[in-house]
């Protein structure tokens, strides 16, 4: 009998160790350089308006940000007008099924002082328990918008790289507060996971639910999550059918996006393999299986 395929889990990295007090798994997400299309940013938002998430700590205020670079904004409210400053929350998701709650970051990429912004993050971290981090952007690339989304998910790990089957970035060059922060959860000894998503750069503007809606479906495969996404994928193929409609309006455009589409059809293997298929298949037995038949909510397996 074939041996079934199950997708390495953070939940399950997290229960392989004894732990004396309950293990937290942090989420993090930043708007900006680091989040094309507000995909990354949106994926979070998402996963907080689906649970019972509880404000604990905000960072920044006057000490990080630049205001005429990253400006606050004014909201009418029923009290009258306020200011919205920029800033970086933490929330923390309780999940009793699973084997560890979860702590979400999600905020505005800082100005000034990088080091010392992730430094209160990791204190805040570690008063959690954190024993796990998953950092997430979205970039802009030459990918067709005609095409699945490309998903990029690396660690500088060992033993991350040994349980989820993944390799180190290979990346150098000029990088964001992602990045930095996954790298100083690493040097205290958190062990660490980078998820980006690709957005053809050609329709750049934000929203782009199809990018997000690849980013949380990942991010439901590997946290124990379950997200309704119905109107997420409504969404994004509505997104699909109006930048059809845009690009097949120009000519050159249209030239554009099919060569995109022929380089990425060429790069890609002319078959798939055993592996591959299974994995695709648990895939979409995760998704199907997401919430129980008889509605009472999501049904983790730990």
């Amino acid at each position: 009998m074939a041996s079934e395929y199950h997708a390495p889990t953070f939940d399950g990295f997290i229960a392989q160790s004894e732990h004396a007090q309950r293990p937290s798994i942090l989420l993090a997400a930043f708007e900006g350089w680091n989040d094309a299309g507000s995909a990354a940013s949106d994926a979070v938002r998402r996963i907080l308006r689906a649970t019972q998430a509880q404000h604990i700590a905000s960072i920044g205020l006057d000490d990080f940000y630049d205001y005429q670079f990253t400006r606050p904004t004014t909201k009418l409210t029923p009290n009258g007008r306020i200011v919205q400053w920029p800033k970086t929350d933490m929330y923390k998701v309780e999940l009793p099924q699973a084997a560890a709650d979860l702590v979400v970051v999600l905020g505005v990429e800082p100005t000034f002082r990088w080091q010392s912004f992730c430094a209160q993050i990791i204190e805040l971290a570690k008063d959690q328990q954190v024993q796990l981090a998953l950092t997430a952007g979205s970039l802009l690339a030459d990918v067709p918008h005609t095409r699945p989304v490309p998903t990029i998910f690396t660690s500088d790990n060992p033993s991350l790289q040994d349980y989820l089957k993944v390799q180190a970035s290979t990346y150098e060059g000029p990088t964001g507060i992602p990045s930095v922060l996954g790298l100083e959860l690493e040097a205290a000894g958190i062990p660490t996971a980078s998820l980006w998503a690709q957005l053809s750069h050609y329709v750049a503007q934000a929203p782009s639910p199809r990018v997000e809606l690849a980013l949380v479906e990942v991010m439901e495969e590997l946290l124990p999550l379950a997200i309704p996404t119905d109107q997420l994928r409504e969404d994004a193929q509505a997104w699909r059918h109006g930048v059809d409609e845009l690009t097949a309006s120009d000519p050159d455009v249209a030239k554009y996006v099919k060569q995109l589409e022929e380089a990425t059809d060429a790069s890609e293997l002319p078959e798939a393999s055993g592996e591959t298929i299974a994995r695709e298949f648990e895939r979409y037995l995760r998704r199907r299986g997401r919430y129980r038949s008889d509605g009472q909510g999501p049904d983790f397996e730990i």
